[in-house]
């Protein structure tokens, strides 16, 4: 309000100020006389001044017009005048509100117009490596994969733009389940931008998949270098593809260098049972039982595991039960009351024939913790104890219904494994299998899968009794793995034969 005042004021000051003048000039007594070619004029002095204003619009005008004609003429030659510095700029403002336009239509979900008016923004800017990205987006979502992959190889050609073709027909070979193209597209990509967390992660994703151990631990480094990675996190996964390498050289027939890598992925994570077993099991082999039996009970006292009671059964395979449950006492003492422990526990005082010691190793488990292993060895004991066919059959059949306990879950879509890997068999996630009891209602909770139901079965302790067992009718029958229990539920099942139970055990034994 105040502005527009002063405005006003300022205007009518100016208008009587002209006004006032002029008068002025009306009365001044005089004039200019001009004489130009033989024509004489006589100006008042207010008309002189009237002449002087019109002269110097007249000569301002004059040189404005020389201007644009030589504006015209450089803008004709192709220099850079303000008349065409004019015209890119009208035509820059269209070209950004095409874009502008095509990224809205893109969010919006409209691939067409999307690359409509990418094409329009780049007949008005010029800038391939805006409107081809916008292009290329808008192919995809189109599901025009062909006019995509055409317009990532256009962006491979400037170095500016050279990554994001790469990543854009990596993505695409992976859609379309090409993964050894996309995993050597994922290496240049990387080469090109280190530090980008998702080429990253897919390139160690597709290195794991290929069993690309080397390439996926090189990866795994980068990441920690380049601070996407925490450091124990590192330690942990690079133990993995250390144990993965380890099992690759093995399969090639590399013993030392397989026991190298192995040492090498327990070192890193103790815990890692695999590694553990596989470097104490390479240790013996080499005659180094004392430094295989040290690793296990470094690993036992993290992770109790049937594949390391197992492991240590292997470093003397020919002792008798009494030996071997005193050998196995240091072992079990480290987690005494781990139920692991107490199994084990219990399968060696099974081979040892001291069924009251395997049964008050077992404790509350039968009741507590009642899985398919537990009540089977329950039912060897009560076998050993001189029980009575209907007793063990009953427990068997329990077993048959009960869960199967702790086995290899994979974290992320609880798809049960029967041995460990690094990478899930269902999902392809890697580094995700650890050694827990299914969640409910998973599938295949119901398969045995671990290799070492009964520790007796697998040293063969039972086996070597042969000589009395004559003497001890009852142990010769022992059922030692969940297999027996399927064929005592066929007995079960067939009312007019339940007595041929104890024999069909005692064959199925002996045929393992």
């Amino acid at each position: 309000m105040l502005w527009s005042l002063t405005k006003i004021v300022v205007f009518v000051l100016f208008v009587a100020a002209v006004t006032l003048g002029a008068d002025y000039l009306m009365q001044i007594d005089g004039g200019v006389r001009i004489a130009f070619a033989g024509v004489e004029m006589t100006l008042t002095p207010l008309g002189t001044a009237i002449g002087l204003v019109v002269l110097v619009t007249a000569l301002w005008v004059l040189l404005k017009l020389a201007s644009l004609t030589v504006a015209v003429l450089k803008f004709i030659n192709g220099d850079e005048t303000a008349l065409s510095r004019y015209f890119d700029r009208n035509r820059e403002r269209k070209g950004y509100q095409a874009l502008t336009d095509g990224m809205m239509a893109l969010a919006s979900g409209e691939p067409r117009a999307a690359m409509r008016q990418a094409s329009k923004a780049e007949k008005f800017l010029r800038r391939p490596e805006l409107t081809n990205l916008l292009t290329a987006q808008a192919a995809e979502m189109a599901g025009d994969s062909k006019k995509a992959e055409e317009v990532y190889k256009r962006l491979l050609k400037d170095d500016s733009t050279r990554f994001v073709g790469v990543r854009g027909i990596m993505n695409q070979k992976l859609a379309a389940g090409e993964e050894e193209v996309a995993r050597q597209l994922a290496e240049k990509a990387i080469a090109l931008r280190p530090k980008h967390v998702g080429v990253q992660d897919t390139l160690l994703d597709l290195q794991t998949r290929a069993q690309d151990w080397s390439g996926a631990r090189n990866t795994l480094t980068l990441k920690l270098k380049q601070g996407t990675l925490p450091r124990d996190v590192h330690k942990r996964r690079d133990a993995v593809l250390a144990l993965s390498e380890a099992k690759a050289i093995l399969a090639e027939g590399q013993d030392a260098t397989a026991l190298e890598a192995a040492v090498e992925a327990n070192r890193q994570s103790p815990d890692l049972v695999p590694a553990a077993a596989l470097a104490a099991r390479n240790m013996i082999e080499k005659g180094q039982a004392r430094k295989a039996a040290k690793l296990i009970k470094k690993t036992w006292a993290a992770q109790p595991h049937p594949d390391l009671a197992a492991a240590f059964a292997a470093i003397a395979p020919e002792e008798d039960p009494a030996a071997r449950l005193k050998r196995f006492q240091p072992l079990l003492r480290l987690m005494p009351d781990h139920r692991e422990s107490r199994l084990v526990l219990a399968e060696l005082n099974i081979a040892a024939e001291d069924f009251p010691a395997a049964r008050k190793a077992l404790g509350d488990l039968v009741d507590s913790d009642p899985d398919s292993r537990v009540l089977t060895v329950m039912a060897a004991v009560e076998r050993g104890e001189g029980a009575s066919d209907t007793v063990v059959k009953a427990r068997l059949t329990q077993a048959l219904s009960a869960p199967r306990g702790p086995q290899w879950v994979c974290g992320n879509c609880h798809n049960i494994h029967s041995d460990w890997a690094p990478v899930c068999g269902n999902c392809q996630a890697f580094d995700t299998l650890s050694w827990q009891v299914p969640p409910a209602g998973t599938e295949g909770a119901g398969d045995s899968v671990t290799g070492v139901d009964m520790l007796p079965l697998i040293v063969g302790a039972v086996e070597d009794q042969s000589d009395v067992s004559e003497e001890l009718p009852e142990a010769e029958i022992i059922p030692l793995t969940t297999d027996d229990a399927e064929v005592v539920e066929a007995e079960v099942s067939d009312e007019a034969v339940p007595d041929e139970a104890p024999q069909k055990m005692a064959a199925n034994e002996g045929s393992k």
